[in-house]
This record gives structure tokens, C-alpha cells and sequence, in this order.
């Protein structure tokens, strides 16, 4: 396998902890290390609907919190169950932004590869610190 298949696996996998009992719609993303190690994340959803967290949010929040540094990223690979590709929403565009830069997103569902883009065809005039100074 290659290390992209094994981060759209990783994605799948992760997917099936998704906690979505409002939605039932189950996400999971995977990160590339620049080491090749890869962190995941599911989405987690909330009643309110307003603080659910995205699979992409929980995977950055996680490989920070353990260690990762912003700009270590490779690729993301984000799996839904869904026949279109299922890309980041805006503020998991922004996010990916801040701390992963220009990387390759990777689109799958549980069957294949749905897309493949990088961040700033996603989002192409994103806010950063650059703007702040």
C-alpha cells in the first residue's frame, strides 16, 4: 500500500468513531506528519449543532496537543459515506489553513478517491497572520 492508501484507511477507520447521532453523518479524517506519521480525527456532534467538531478540527486540535507542530503537515485525507466527495466546510478550510498551509486534500468515501485538490484551490484568498501585521 501507499502512504496515501494508508491515510485513506486511517480516515476510514477513524470514521467509525464518529459520535453523530443527530446527523448520522460520520466523518473521518486523517493528517500526514511530515515524519509520515499519521494523527486522525472523527467528527463529534453536539445537540446544538453549533459545537459540534469536525473529523479535520479534531485531527489539527489532536497532533497539536500532542506535540505536532504547525506548517508538519503533508496531506488530509477526509472519508464520508457519501457518493460526492465530502470537502472541509469554511472554518475546517481556515483551520487547515493555519496550521497545515497549502496541502494535499484527499476526498474519499468508503469505496475510492472522490478528489484530490490542494488547500488554496479550497480556499483561495484565506486569512492568516500575515494579515494581521
Amino acid at each position: 500500500m501507499s502512504v496515501e492508501d494508508d491515510l485513506i484507511a486511517a480516515a476510514r477507520q477513524t470514521r467509525l468513531n464518529a459520535h453523530a447521532p443527530y446527523s448520522g453523518f460520520k466523518v473521518g479524517a486523517a493528517l500526514l506528519c511530515d515524519d509520515g506519521t499519521i494523527v486522525t480525527g472523527c467528527n463529534v456532534e453536539n445537540a446544538t449543532y453549533g459545537l459540534t467538531i469536525c473529523a479535520e478540527r479534531v485531527a489539527i486540535v489532536k497532533a497539536i496537543s500532542e506535540g505536532r507542530k504547525p506548517l508538519g503537515f503533508k496531506a488530509v485525507a477526509i472519508v464520508g459515506d457519501t457518493a460526492q466527495p465530502t470537502p472541509p466546510c469554511g472554518a475546517c478550510r481556515q483551520i487547515l489553513w493555519e496550521f497545515c498551509g497549502d496541502v494535499d486534500v484527499i476526498l474519499a468515501n468508503l469505496n475510492d478517491v472522490k478528489g484530490r485538490h490542494r488547500l488554496a484551490e479550497l480556499l483561495p484568498l484565506p486569512f492568516d497572520g500575515r494579515l494581521l501585521g
